[in-house]
């Protein structure tokens, strides 16, 4: 029997416990099992969080170069959402509004983000496999030289797409409608619908030399 492509990501829910304790943010903090409001410029930089829940308004949360395993993330707004070089087991971002989402250069394994409104999400070089992106609207989507395994889209909306350098396995775009790509050459890997073939077919043409006239 054939394989069936693409292979779907392969999700779970983070493993929380009943209870959480409440803690506050620290720069380098370890925290486990632990429940974290935040609020102003939120710095969990270089932390690791293990079972935790994050939730609140604040101007800036920082989790840059952190470590997270079973983590959720709920109906936050913040300008600023930084997890740059940051090393994810199962991260959940479900509801909320965020203007920057930085995941660039991360190590993803298994990240669900599902009713999110997201101004700028970025995954330029990180190395992302089991990502599912569900019921979000995005203005742009960055994405070069990332490597991106087992990724797909869900009832998603993008205006731009920058795709230069990326490298895709298993990539499902059927589920993004998406006004534009930067580099439709860098599709190489991923699966598009029909329709989507045929919107993007004049960006095709031009990325092939291909004078289109009528």
């Amino acid at each position: 029997m054939p394989a069936i492509r693409p292979v779907p990501p392969r999700v779970s829910a983070p493993d929380l416990p009943d209870r959480l304790t409440p803690a506050a943010a620290a720069r380098r903090a370890d925290l486990i099992a632990a429940s974290v409001e935040c609020a102003g410029e939120t710095d969990l930089a270089h932390g690791s969080l293990e079972q935790c829940v994050l939730t609140g308004s604040a101007d800036r949360v920082d989790l840059t170069g952190s470590t997270l395993l079973d983590v959720r993330i709920e109906d936050l707004r913040a300008p600023v959402v930084s997890l740059r070089d940051a090393s994810i087991r199962r991260l959940r971002i479900d509801r909320g509004r965020i203007g920057t989402l930085d995941l660039s250069s991360a190590r993803i394994g298994e990240l669900e983000i599902r009713g999110v409104r997201i101004d700028y999400l970025s995954l330029g070089a990180a190395r992302a496999e089991d990502v599912l992106v569900a019921d979000t609207t995005l203005h742009t989507l960055d994405v070069p030289q990332a490597t991106l395994t087992r990724v797909r889209f869900d009832d998603t909306r993008a205006d731009e797409v920058d795709t230069r350098g990326l490298t895709a396995k298993d990539l499902d775009l059927r589920g993004l409608d998406a006004l534009a790509y930067l580099d439709v050459l860098a599709l190489r890997g991923a699966t598009l619908s029909s329709r989507q073939v045929e919107l993007l077919a004049p960006a095709f043409a031009a990325a092939a030399g291909i004078d289109v006239q009528d």
